[in-house]
């Protein structure tokens, strides 16, 4: 029936009375570190605040954070919860203990559990009793999750009543993957606020803005048919849209086609609200096809985009498409209610028909939270009019009188002028700090705790940092149109050239040349990516850090601090970084990057700049040597930049609680053979015009010869004496000279062993987990010294319990056994061994060998077929003559490395490097032995013996009947691997 205006009185949607039901406490049970990432990284209370104040409340949520069930039953009596998020250590064998024992007790509060997502934490959660519990989340560094969890829950809580009140609308999710809702729902709660904000400024004023930001649609999730369906029946009038998988439980059992089957009930039940079917499964697009729905593929790399994409074009988002029905061809763009007003004289009556038939002018406006007209459209039968005329005169007195009706009555962010030289840390942005900001955010404020790891002439601190947020790098992408480009296959060099040739926003810029004006010397700028450092998967390594010299020409120094920025933005697409992201099985398009831009340490010596030290330095040995205990740590120190450090050189390893047991150093002989030779250090008069995907293009690899005499290399060398045979401390005139740390570790005043054991235990304590440090050390002169710490980050330590002492009882079903193990765990389904003969073996051909195990690596990947990974040397080591220089994307597909020491051919292990890093990350075993020398064993001779799947000249592949037995305890740093049961 066609509406008589003059019968249609509107009533202004009472949004004061919305979104009633609030959550006002949030109890957060989770160690000191995961509350600092939720909070200070996430910037919960901040985000929360600006929300809350755009809605034109006064009270945001309060976080109270404790670190146990038993301070958690304390502030539940003491004062009333509406929200409990229980973050569980992983490290603990009962991950939801805690958020059992509350459900029981009070039964009224909402438990969310969020955990790490890994494989681990998979399995564990599939054997867990999750009844108690009513949400399970999963923490893939997003900040947005927080937010999405506690609007998450006020939706639900307010969805009926708004919706009967307002005819607010429902964007109905379905999907019971916690991986995927976990990674769903901060996209859809960004896009959704993102937009109702932007169409709140068609209001009149400030408090009409916020006012209208209640009426923005709720989202609602069902995890089954069933729940999906009763969500529908009870708001069946207001459902602006709904996404859906394909496969969830229906029935009481697990329907690969249950989306399907959803999509026909809801086009049964109106045929005009918009589906969008998804799934893993590329061939369930003939279901989309046949409801007339949209269909987004899960492993698409532009996921993201590709859902923002169908949600504006069919939920009513965005800008109102006119088309021409015939052609779909579009015809005009309506930006805003004032734009449709002028513009509905000229829409074309097929094109006119086609959209109100649709009910797209009714999502125009309940979109907008503009429900007094859309509520009338929604319900007009189009074939109604003789005349579209007459509809257009409708659509036109709607817009007149709704604006009648709404005319009656009628916020450290990087500050240009206040960052100086006694700030320390500050953002430019709104987004995240991204995995190193997150962790130099978090040192930062522990070493404000601890005031007493400084002294009058030893200072512990972060250098001067300046964190560009992960949305200016949303902003970069978008404007500069660089995804098609950067999602393709496109080789490194052409992706750093496109962004090289693309512009910052100007913001951005204006702020980047304040911040010249504060840093007089090199600048490093580094990645600081989502997933990188991150707390269960690290990305240690994977994207670049470039470092820029100082001149004081500001249009050259801007030059090269653009370039290097964009050089970082690029890293993140560079085919090994999107190998890496698929080992780890995160996709590219979730990856978002922060640039971290520091002073970097050290101090000028002519044309070249380097710290006297740098440092990586872990809390749990797994290397233990002598007296040294695990939990004693490790450390490994090296002269000059880090990126010795990173690329596996030789550094000087020791336990900070034993200084005075170096095996390097034992003897005259170890010390001339096993200690560094060689140090990078930063060109400074390097001002190159274009940058490289090398981030080492203006670094100089030199030899410790070509040091200069000053006070640096003074604390970190001694003289080799030929006469004496003896090493004496300090770089003496005559001699050769060695890189021992000699004087710092044991002459000096300066407390540098102890700084690094407390702070290992500082770091382990309040991250709640072992942890791995970057650090670097100045020292200009004898009086006083500078240290820096650059990085922590979690040791993914796997807890698995081995079950069992690992006694070797029968040789015969030994293929392999070592007794310097990194990993932790029982892997019994792996059939694929890949190895180096030793009779094959020569270091000359070390890049041939690389390459021949990348390409069966690629093969066993493409399979979905892990391997163990046995050869002689240093695996990843940047001198092909210390081992076999593969890159991680090369042996991703491997579950155990073993580094494997012929009788001619010795190689210390290179734990404490990016590389390592990583392999412990994926919880891929690393066993190191020499059986040469009673240092493990290994049945070569059957392996050899075994028919081969593939051999070239260098390598063997060889598929095995049955699985291998692999067990490793890290405790203990022992390891086995058995050979299968035929």
């Amino acid at each position: 029936m066609i509406p008589n205006l003059k019968e249609v009185v509107f009533r202004d949607t009472p949004f004061a009375e919305l979104m009633h039901k609030r959550i006002y406490n949030v109890l957060l049970i989770a160690t000191k570190y995961d509350a600092f990432m939720l909070e200070d990284d996430g910037r919960v209370d901040e985000q929360i605040f600006n929300e809350y104040n755009s809605l034109g409340l006064r009270y945001p949520p309060r976080f109270t954070q404790v670190t146990s069930e038993e301070e958690a039953l304390i502030e539940l009596a003491d004062r009333h919860f509406e929200l409990v998020i229980v973050m569980p250590n992983m490290d603990n064998r009962d991950t939801f203990a805690s958020a059992k024992d509350i459900k029981r007790q009070y039964p009224d509060i909402t438990i969310a559990v969020l955990t790490p997502f890994s494989k681990e934490v998979t399995r564990r959660m599939a054997k867990e009793d999750l009844s108690t519990v009513d949400y399970v989340f999963s923490w893939l560094g997003n900040a947005d999750l927080l937010l999405a969890i506690i609007k998450l829950i006020e939706d639900k809580w307010n969805a009926e009543h708004d919706t009967r009140e307002a005819s607010v609308q429902n964007i109905l999710l379905v999907e019971d993957s916690v991986r995927f809702y976990s990674s769903a729902l901060p996209l859809l709660y960004h896009f959704v606020l993102e937009q109702s904000l932007e169409f709140s400024k068609e209001a009149l004023n400030d408090q009409l803005k916020t006012m209208r930001m209640r009426g923005r649609p709720k989202i609602l999730l069902a995890r089954s048919y069933e729940e999906a369906k009763e969500l529908l029946e009870k708001f069946n009038d207001n459902i602006l849209g709904v996404i859906s998988d394909m496969s969830f439980m229906r029935n009481g059992k697990k329907d690969p086609i249950a989306g399907a089957h959803l999509g026909e009930y809801i086009k049964n039940q109106d045929r005009h609200i918009p589906l969008i079917l998804e799934s893993s499964e590329d061939s369930n697009i003939q279901y989309a096809h046949k409801l007339g729905a949209s269909f987004i593929s899960k492993n698409s790399k532009s996921y993201p985009q590709d859902l923002r994409s169908e949600i504006t074009k069919h939920f009513g988002f965005g800008d109102f498409i006119i088309i021409d029905p015939d052609t779909q061809q579009p015809i005009h763009r309506i930006k805003s209610l004032h734009d449709l007003q002028l513009y509905i004289w000229k829409i074309p009556e097929k094109s006119l028909r086609y959209h109100l038939s649709h009910n797209h002018f009714s999502r125009f406006f309940f979109s907008r939270a503009m429900f007094p007209p859309a509520v009338v459209l929604k319900h007009i039968d189009v074939e109604e009019y003789t005349h579209m005329d007459e509809a257009r005169q409708l659509i036109f007195d709607l817009i007149v009188e709704y604006r009648h009706m709404k005319n009656e009555g009628v916020v450290a962010i990087f500050q240009k002028d206040r960052f100086d030289e006694y700030a320390s840390f500050a953002r430019i942005g709104h987004g995240s700090l991204g995995g190193k900001g997150r962790g130099l955010a978090f040192m930062s404020a522990m070493v404000h705790r601890y005031p007493r790891l400084s002294t009058q002439t030893f200072t512990v601190n972060i250098p001067k940092t300046v964190v560009v947020c992960t949305d200016i790098f949303d902003t970069f992408m978008e404007e500069n149109e660089l995804y098609p480009l950067a999602l393709s296959n496109a080789n490194d060099e052409e992706i750093l050239a496109a962004f090289e040739q693309a512009t910052l926003p100007n913001q951005v810029l204006e702020d980047l040349l304040s911040l010249l004006d504060v840093v007089h010397g090199p600048i490093a700028v580094r990645s600081s990516s989502l997933l990188e450092d991150s707390h269960y998967q690290p990305f240690a390594g994977i994207y670049s850090t470039y470092m820029i010299p100082h001149t004081e020409n500001r249009k050259e120094m801007m030059r090269l601090l653009r370039g290097a920025i964009k050089a970082v933005y690029a890293s993140v697409f560079y085919r090994a970084s999107k190998s890496y992201l698929t080992a780890t099985q995160n996709l590219i398009d979730q990856e978002k990057m922060a640039i971290v831009i520091q002073e970097v340490v050290g101090t000028k010596n002519n044309k070249l700049f380097y710290p006297t030290m740098s440092g990586v330095a872990r809390s749990l040995n797994f290397y233990p040597l002598g007296r040294e205990q695990a939990e004693d740590g490790i450390a490994n120190i090296a002269f000059g930049l880090g990126k010795y450090i990173v690329d596996g050189g030789q550094t000087l390893r020791f336990s900070p609680k034993h200084t005075n047991h170096i095996l390097q150093l034992s003897t005259p002989e170890l010390a001339l053979k096993e200690t560094q030779t060689h140090f990078f250090a930063l060109d400074l008069e390097n001002l190159a015009p274009d940058f490289s995907t090398s981030e080492a293009f203006n670094l100089l690899n030199l030899n410790v010869t070509d040091a200069q005499d000053n006070v640096s290399l003074q604390q970190v060398a001694s003289t080799y004496n030929f006469n004496d045979h003896r090493i004496i401390p300090g770089a003496q005139k005559t001699g050769r000279r060695l890189i021992t740390f000699d004087r710092l570790l044991h002459y000096s005043p300066f407390p540098i062993a102890k700084t690094i054991e407390s702070l290992l235990n500082i770091g382990r304590n309040e991250m709640g987990r072992h942890v791995e440090i970057e650090f670097a050390l100045d020292v200009s002169n004898y009086e006083m010294a500078h240290f820096y710490l650059l990085q922590i980050r979690p040791i993914v330590d796997n807890r698995e319990d081995v079950g069992e002492d690992i006694v070797i009882k029968d040789d015969e079903a030994l293929l392999l056994y070592s007794e310097n193990v990194l990993g932790n765990g029982i892997v019994s389904d792996v059939q694929d061994i890949v190895y180096v003969p030793s009779a094959n073996f020569d270091a000359a051909k070390n890049k041939e060998t690389a390459q021949q195990i990348a390409e069966i690596n690629e093969r066993l990947a493409a399979d979905a077929k892990e391997y163990v990974l046995i050869g002689p040397g240093r695996w990843g080591s940047s001198d092909p003559w210390l081992g076999i220089p593969v890159q991680f994307s090369q042996i991703s597909a491997s579950r155990v490395i073993v580094e494997c020491g012929l009788p001619t051919y010795r190689v210390d292990p290179s734990q404490g490097t990016h590389f390592f890093q990583n392999l412990t990350s994926l919880g891929i075993g690393y066993f190191t032995i020499t059986p040469s020398i009673g240092d493990g064993s290994f049945d070569e001779a059957w392996l050899n013996q075994y028919p081969a799947q593939l051999e070239t000249s260098l390598v063997r592949h060889v598929h095995l009947s049955a699985p291998l037995t692999i067990k490793m305890d890290g405790r203990h740093s022992k390891g086995v691997i058995l050979k299968g049961e035929d």
